[in-house]
């Protein structure tokens, strides 16, 4: 049985293979319409349809019916359509022109014909029975917008020559709506001539873009890039971003060694080895003089018959996907093309099927895989070139997945190195930060000692181009004069002097880290020293605390007389050899309570002591009064008698804008100005609005014009602090008043992106770091330029000795009062808790011995009186205190009346 198995396991197989012989007819009909100056994507399609005929259809031969058509001319290309599906066609390819494949598009839809395309499209949603080889455009337009944002560009221009170009460019406008909003300007290439490129360019150089997106012709690339050559906008300062695939084909021979920064992508990468293979064989018909599809465009400026644009790849492409798409779907159904006249709605029963077999392939071609997804072209290649003076180099690839991958960080912007460059230095004489000699015409100053050193560690050289100042802004525009001018037009690569960091000035420019920090200070002239006289003992105190300490002198010896008078216990006998005796008697009399508290206040004490707690408490007070007040009097006195006393009639900024006597004011258009002109403090607007109502008298046009200025008199100078320690030294009778106004610094000046900044910082911070910097500032500062041997320690020193105040010697006032205040309250205590004891021994009231003490206290003359008498066995052990000398014998404390 197992031979007859076999047998029918044979006639099957070659059943199946003469089925699978006959799945194909031996001719297949194609149609293609294009127009004439897309000839090349034909020959493409042709050698296309050659090569395949002879590799991959053995038993069947594809025909192409090819005709042209006028570009847009949709009525045209519908005839033409509708005779070859008369014909029965397998697929319609093209054509290029919009309009046109429209129309063609609606038919194949009709009819259910694949239709293959290779050209850019601007549709989202794309008809079914369309394929389209070229990658979606908003799929590039993410490309494009990875490529801004890796570079970080927060300010470019995007030129276009038609709509379509906003179209390619629709993510990379989106990026506005982010978080960082880039400024971005749209500027539309109406003209094709070289000098209306250059007037465009000029304008966008003179407005401070230096950043280009260019959408345009690939014939008009050459032409722009050459306009911006005249004009000297090919340098690393510029970059150039072109929407072209194909920017490879044209011949930039004339930009590689300009460090121009021209970048672009492709999707043919010409050393794929099917790109090299199909260039080869259609080289070698080209020699036997066939038509090559490597022709392209034929006014390409600078283009050879080597060149392959990216469209006719993509119509080879386009064929070849057709075939083995038809080769895959004849291997399990017939194919037949059918007759379907226009005026019929016939619809080709395999058409759906091939298209999706087309749809699901995964073929290599010339672009790379070929791969759809929902009908849109996916997982595709893009290489990053830019152009190096090798020529244009791979720098990085992207695909949907994976994003940009920059493989080569260093190359874009190209050549970013500042070794071996000849920069433009744009600067203006100031002291001492660059200066001239009038005799050698060579350039000096601390900028330029730091330029040099910078110049001699990075091995560049430099010119210097002088401007008459540092300039200011112009009007809303991106508009500078002066030095900032030089620097925003790009006329220059650096910007050196007393450039101060700020924000207007940030935007229009790049600055460096900062090699001074300083900030706004007032320039004042020095008062005349305070002769001292025969009374300048007294400086040390201020008039007020002398009367102040007059008037508690008189009070504290007042006061301790009357609470003495109140105290029993500042009553004792004057005879101590007598104990007996009727009268008791009262140290602290007028005259002794004055004495006391002279004697204290002059440090010598005197023979006179309290006994009571009320005296000694006052007493102790006034003793804590004097020993702060007559070591603070020391401790200034030293300080007045060693210094020369300068008084100063403003010592702050508060002080300058209280006043009117003394004028004020600063260098007109400078950092100063711009400080005061949007500061929001109401110190500074007050400020500003003086000095603004008289310009002609408060501002200066010159360092040295402000400098005699203050040297006459009445007049303080506003400006930066480093300017005024310059002027300081060199002019011993002016000072700064008051501390700094506000912080920033000086730094170099760089065109907005220029690759030089990171170089120049770099060294900055190292000379800083060295010590190179603070030498190079004491040596131009102190030790150059005539500077005088000013006696700035002794001026400090005086300036710093200021008398006291009220407001520093106040609170012993306070606690003086504090004491005395208390010293009275202890004393009617003691005086209430006697005359309570004394009442109850005399069996009398309380009120009737206070009376009587009272009066007694009251009547200021004579310090004894009598002695009560009192029981022996009675002891005191109330407030009673002993004799600070110990000479007296105990008192006993029963008194008698005179």
């Amino acid at each position: 049985m197992q031979p007859r198995y076999d047998l029918h396991f044979r006639i099957v197989i070659v059943m199946v293979a003469v089925k699978l012989a006959t799945s194909l007819p031996e001719r297949l009909l194609i149609g293609a319409l294009v127009e004439k100056e897309y000839e090349g994507h034909w020959r493409a399609i042709e050698k296309a349809v050659e090569n395949l005929n002879l590799n991959l259809f053995q038993n069947m031969v594809v025909i192409v019916d090819r005709d042209t058509i006028q570009p847009q001319d949709s009525f045209q290309a519908q005839k033409k359509v509708c005779r070859m599906s008369q014909t029965g066609i397998a697929a319609m390819f093209g054509p290029v022109s919009s309009l046109a494949a429209g129309h063609v598009q609606s038919i194949c839809n009709a009819f259910e014909i694949p239709h293959l395309q290779w050209r850019w499209d601007a549709r989202d949603n794309r008809d079914y029975f369309s394929i389209n080889l070229y990658p979606h455009y908003l799929t590039l337009s993410k490309a494009y917008k990875d490529a801004i944002q890796h570079w970080g560009w927060d300010q470019f221009t995007i030129l276009y020559e038609n709509n379509d170009g906003l179209t390619r460019l629709q993510e990379v406008l989106k990026t506005s709506d982010e978080i960082k909003t880039p400024q971005i300007t749209v500027r539309k290439l109406e003209a094709i001539s070289n000098s209306d490129y250059v007037s465009v360019l000029k304008d966008l150089k003179r407005r401070g873009e230096f950043r280009f997106i260019i959408d345009c012709d690939l014939r008009s690339i050459t032409k722009i890039l050459h306009a911006a050559l005249k004009i000297k906008m090919i340098s690393e300062l510029f970059h150039y971003f072109f929407i072209t695939l194909d920017l490879g084909l044209l011949d930039l021979e004339d930009y590689r060694y300009g460090s121009a920064n021209i970048t672009a992508y492709r999707l043919i990468d010409p050393a794929r080895d099917k790109v090299v293979n199909v260039k080869t064989d259609w080289l070698r018909h080209a020699k036997k003089g066939h038509e090559s599809p490597l022709m392209g465009y034929a006014e390409i400026e600078g283009n050879s018959s080597h060149t392959l644009l990216t469209e006719t790849a993509l119509a080879y492409d386009a064929y070849e996907l057709f075939a083995y798409a038809l080769m895959a779907y004849s291997k399990v159904q017939e194919v037949a093309t059918m007759n379907q006249p226009c005026d019929k709605m016939y619809t080709w029963r395999h058409g759906n099927s091939l298209l999706n077999y087309m749809k699901s392939s995964a073929i290599e071609g010339l672009s790379g895989l070929i791969k759809y997804d929902g009908g849109e072209r996916m997982d595709f290649v893009l290489d990053l070139l830019s152009l190096t003076p090798k020529g244009l180099e791979v720098v990085g690839k992207w695909d949907r997945k994976h994003r940009l991958n920059i493989t080569r960080e260093n190359v874009t912007p190209t050549d970013t190195k500042i070794t071996n460059k000849k920069l433009i230095v744009t600067t203006y004489i100031t002291k001492p930060y660059v200066m001239k000699d009038n005799v050698t015409g060579q350039y000096y100053g601390f900028c330029i000692d730091l330029l040099n050193e910078i110049a001699k560690t990075r091995n560049f050289t430099y010119e210097i181009q002088i401007e008459s100042k540092v300039g200011k802004r112009i009007g809303n525009n991106n508009n500078w004069d002066g030095v900032m001018g030089a620097l925003v037009n790009r006329k220059a690569d650096i910007g050196i002097g007393d450039l101060t960091i700020n924000l207007v000035r940030e935007q229009a420019v790049d600055f460096t880290k900062p090699f001074l920090t300083l900030g706004i200070t007032i320039l004042f002239k020095k008062p005349a020293p305070k002769a001292l006289n025969l009374f300048s003992f007294l400086s040390p105190l201020s008039f007020d605390v002398w009367v102040y300490m007059i008037a508690a002198y008189l009070c504290v010896s007042f006061m301790l007389f009357v609470i003495a008078r109140f105290s029993p216990y500042e009553w004792c006998n004057p005879h101590p050899c007598n104990p007996d005796t009727d009268e008791v008697e009262n140290q602290f009399s007028v005259m002794n309570s004055l004495w006391f508290t002279i004697g204290s206040l002059m440090q010598q004490g005197c023979e006179i002591a309290p006994r009571a707690l009320s005296t000694r408490l006052v007493a102790g007070m006034w003793w804590f009064f004097t020993l702060i007040m007559i070591s603070s009097y020391t401790a200034n006195l030293a300080a007045f008698l060693t210094v020369e006393r300068m008084v100063s009639d403003i010592n702050s900024a508060d002080d300058l804008a209280k006043q009117s006597k003394i004028k004020y004011g600063l260098y007109g258009g400078g950092a100063t100005q711009e400080f005061f002109e949007k500061n929001q403090l109401p110190l500074y607007i007050g400020m500003w609005e003086y000095m603004n109502r008289t310009k002609e008298h408060n501002f200066v046009k010159s360092l040295d014009e402000a400098i005699q200025k203050v040297k006459k008199g009445d007049y303080a100078y506003i400006t930066e602090s480093t300017t005024a320690e310059f002027v300081i030294h060199r002019h011993c009778d002016l000072m700064k008043v008051g501390g700094l106004l506000d912080s920033k610094g000086y730094g170099f000046a760089t065109p907005t992106g220029s690759p030089w900044r990171e170089d120049l910082t770099e060294e900055i911070l190292r000379l800083k770091e060295n010590q190179f910097i603070d030498q190079l500032y004491t040596r131009w500062w102190t030790k150059e330029m005539e500077a005088a041997n000013c006696d700035t320690e002794k001026s400090a020193s005086a300036s710093s000795a200021n008398e006291l105040g009220v407001e520093n010697v106040g609170g012993v006032f306070v606690v003086l009062m504090g004491g005395v205040v208390v010293g009275f309250f202890v004393s009617l205590c003691e005086f209430i808790w006697k005359a309570r004891k004394n009442a109850k021994k005399d069996k009398q009231t309380l009120c009737s011995e206070m009376s009587e003490e009272f009066r007694f206290a009251v009547h200021c003359f004579g310090s004894k009186k009598t002695k009560k008498k009192q029981d022996d066995e009675i002891t005191d052990n109330g407030l009673q205190f002993m004799p600070l000398t110990g000479s007296r014998q105990h008192v006993h404390s029963k008194e008698v009346y005179a």
